[in-house]
């Protein structure tokens, strides 16, 4: 009797041991992974989908997430290793370009972007000399630049401040600037104080010359696993969020603490990309264009030296 007790406590002894050594294994297989984001539609609707529908655990991946206030600050923190993953607008897609980042998905097409101005400037011609706040690098930063080349103006011709979003809300609430560029949702925080501010300019006044893609970035040195792991819930999440818009304006709202009036209102301003679409567009060549015009446009920014080939940086034209 002595023995079978004491081999059944053996045996105990071994299925707790295996059992301790699983859930090593399972620790083990749970890949940390830092993301950040911008708190507004684009920027969060498909971090607030998977962390939602538990689309992270089942990628055995262990997401922490935080927010920016632009694409730029993110791409600066994966490079000085703070960060793993990142959302951009259309502005800060000559880092990648630059060689500073690799788009591993594109997420939707922006519109949201405006050049605003106080009340008594109705043209954009008559923002020369006037004093502009600008986000640099951002898409902020890109509507500003096509309007004033638009109105036949140089950067040189207007008083233009480097300024972060949450610093030109502030701004021109206060009057301290003419005009600026900005995007929504914190133009409706803007126009709470200034109901009589001027909409000069808007992404689709471009739609001719350049699209405006936002995107979700990496740093430079790819870990192919990871990236593939995050890719697939990336893409899992655009096709949720193409079957459940207003399930999805709820999420967004909850992970950022806003109305779903708000939401609602700031979902509207871009088209969401699912991935039939996604993949189609890849397919007959309308991304590579997408990205070849915003080269261009670049280019002629300033912001690179010359317009490298999209599929150096855009990891979805290797699937």
């Amino acid at each position: 009797m002595k023995k079978l007790v004491a081999a059944m406590a053996a045996a105990s002894l071994l299925v707790l041991a295996a059992c301790g050594d699983d859930d090593a294994a399972g620790e083990k297989s749970s890949e940390k992974v830092s993301f950040g984001y911008i708190a507004d539609y684009n920027g969060t609707s498909l971090l607030a989908i998977a962390q939602d529908q538990k689309l992270w655990a089942e990628q055995g991946l262990e997401v922490s997430t935080k927010v920016f206030t632009n694409g730029p600050l993110q791409v600066t923190a994966m490079n000085a290793g703070d960060l793993d993953y990142g959302y951009i607008g259309p502005g800060a897609v000559w880092l990648p370009a630059s060689g500073k980042a690799k788009i591993v998905s594109l997420n939707s097409l922006g519109n949201a972007d405006r050049v605003i101005a106080q009340a008594g400037i109705t043209d954009l011609s008559q923002l020369k000399g006037k004093k502009i706040g600008v986000p640099e690098g951002t898409s902020g930063d890109m509507i500003l630049t096509l309007a004033l080349r638009k109105a036949g103006l140089k950067n040189t011709d207007v008083r233009r401040v480097p300024m972060d979003p949450a610093t030109i809300v502030s701004a021109f609430g206060a009057g301290q600037i003419d005009a600026a560029g900005i995007w929504y949702p914190l133009l409706n925080t803007i126009k709470a104080k200034k109901p009589d501010l001027v909409e000069l300019a808007r992404n689709e006044d471009f739609a001719g010359q350049v699209a405006f893609p936002t995107a979700f970035v990496s740093g430079t040195v790819v870990p192919a696993a990871k990236t593939g792991k995050v890719t697939q819930v990336l893409r899992e999440a655009m096709d949720w969020r193409a079957a459940h818009p207003d399930e999805t304006v709820k999420l967004v709202a909850a992970m950022n603490k806003q109305t779903v009036e708000a939401v609602t209102a700031d979902a509207a301003n871009s088209k969401m990309l699912d991935t039939k679409t996604l993949d189609g567009y890849v397919a007959d060549g309308t991304v590579q264009k997408w990205l070849s015009g915003m080269g261009d446009y670049f280019v002629g920014a300033g912001k690179l030296p010359s317009n490298p080939d999209p599929a150096t940086y855009y990891l979805g034209f290797t699937k």
